[in-house]
């Protein structure tokens, strides 16, 4: 289990590096489909059920799609939940 864990951190960290130069839009996108992995990967070590483990998918969707940020400019992108977001500097 420590192998695979070790395993797909280091391929999250290697995806993660081509996500350098999205759009706001691609990363509200990738962070949706981060957190949902995240979810169903927490779901499945705890060995929720089915209902506990879509939950968990869902949950982690949201959070994913709330911020994106942009390192080089600084700036962070808020899902605004009608499919439009807005962009403001970063804390």
């Amino acid at each position: 289990m420590r192998k695979k864990i070790i395993l797909l951190a280091c391929a999250g960290t290697l995806a993660l590096s081509a996500c350098e130069n999205l759009t706001p839009r691609e990363q509200l996108i990738v962070g949706g489909l981060a957190g949902a992995t995240v979810g169903l990967m927490t779901a499945g070590a705890i060995s929720a059920n089915p209902n506990w483990t879509l939950l968990a998918i869902l949950g982690g969707a949201a959070v994913g799609t709330l911020v994106a940020r942009n390192h080089a400019t600084n700036e962070c992108a808020y899902a605004a939940g009608n499919g439009r977001y807005r962009v403001v500097r970063c804390p």
